[in-house]
């Protein structure tokens, strides 16, 4: 499917009209809106076919060499559909990409949840939602508001999300764990990256980039309850 975007400037949004402007931000949180839902509805499904529960089995009887397999996966699936969501003159292609990582996201939850619900700590998730989704509130409000030119915290989340990406890969092959304090600190990580990438989508994103920028915050959005969620379920055992 051609894109009605196809041939449109790089302008970034905050160079544009205000009407275009605004118009373009409203896109950009109802499509984070959509994944979200569809995220939701792929966990359902995951659950209610009994997949999830074959995931939770095969991931912690096969121990950390799995996991590892499965973020290496799931983190190039993220590349593509990040990749898709940005293409430009392919719009069906962009919401492959967006709602492929919705599915994405909801395959490596599976296992995480499953445990939860199974254990009876279903209760933690929706903690976790509440706070995560006041957190992304917040933290939206702090990136549309502040005046200062933000964009050199990208160096700094680049390298904190390459320490991470270590500290897990080690964790998985030498069979340690990452405690309460690698969650708050991947929290801080991604609170930081949400308010930067609130800025960035009007800073750098031009307008007909809707469904690119919605899938960078989606991303970190649920990075965040990820981390929130062990933290929860890790303080309240």
């Amino acid at each position: 499917m051609t894109s009605p975007y196809a041939g449109a400037t790089m302008i970034p949004a905050i160079s544009a009209p205000a009407e275009d402007r605004e118009a373009f931000v409203v896109r950009v949180y109802q499509h984070v809106g959509l994944a979200l839902a569809a995220f939701v509805a792929f966990e359902v499904m995951l659950f209610a076919t009994g997949i999830a529960d074959a995931l939770t089995d095969f991931v912690f009887r096969n121990g950390g060499g799995t996991w590892l397999l499965i973020l290496g996966g799931f983190m190039v699936g993220q590349w593509l559909a990040s990749n898709a969501a940005h293409r430009l003159e392919n719009t069906g292609l962009q919401y492959a990409g967006l709602f492929g990582s919705a599915l994405l996201q909801a395959l490596i939850f599976a296992p995480f949840l499953g445990i939860l619900i199974g254990t009876g700590a279903s209760s933690d998730i929706w903690i976790a939602g509440a706070i995560t989704a006041v957190s992304f509130v917040a933290l939206t409000i702090v990136g549309m508001t502040t005046k200062k030119d933000l964009s050199f915290m990208r160096p700094m989340m680049m390298w904190g999300g390459i320490v991470a990406i270590g500290l897990i890969v080690a964790a998985a092959i030498f069979g340690f764990q990452l405690g309460v304090w690698f969650s708050a600190a991947m929290i801080a990580l991604m609170g930081a990256t949400i308010i930067y990438q609130t800025q960035a989508i009007i800073r750098q994103y031009p307008v007909w980039a809707h469904v690119g920028a919605a899938l960078a915050l989606f991303s970190s959005l649920m990075t965040l309850f990820w981390y929130v969620l062990r933290l929860v379920s890790a303080l309240r055992r």
